[in-house]
């Protein structure tokens, strides 16, 4: 079973954040740039909260609020949810099913060290069973 702490391994740790004080604007474009579907929102190193396209989509453009005029402290998700470097693959798989999130902040005492997708969740089961199935052709074929 594998643990997240080896997912970021391959996958790497590098995460995007703001600040809360930020405009959402100013977040539109870091995800837009980076072609990724959220940032951690940090503050004073601790992340408090996240924000995704989804909480923008639900909370700016439907309530009639402007990107450059709305903070992101006022619609981003928190508290936040996150799990440990430890925790398998399938617990947090689970947590995000239970919680309908899309993505997961890996947290070590309380410092941010890496960030998760579904897809990536998705993506290490599957290999994961490929793996299985391999080993048991090969068992098979003894």
């Amino acid at each position: 079973m594998a643990i997240v702490r080896q997912l970021l391994r391959n996958k790497g740790n590098q995460v995007w954040t703001i600040q809360p004080s930020d405009s959402v604007l100013d977040a539109i474009r870091i995800m837009a740039e980076r072609d990724i579907g959220a940032l951690v929102v940090i503050e004073g190193n601790q992340p408090i909260g996240i924000l995704s396209e989804r909480d923008y989509t639900r909370n700016v453009y439907l309530k009639g609020r402007t990107s450059p005029g709305t903070a992101v402290r006022e619609i981003m998700s928190a508290p936040i949810v996150s799990a440990q470097l430890d925790d398998t693959v399938e617990a947090c798989m689970e947590l995000m099913t239970e919680r309908r999130i899309r993505h997961l902040p890996i947290v070590e005492y309380d410092k941010l060290v890496g960030l998760v997708s579904i897809g990536d969740l998705v993506k290490s089961i599957i290999s994961e069973q490929e793996h299985v199935i391999e080993q048991l052709q090969l068992f098979i074929q003894s």
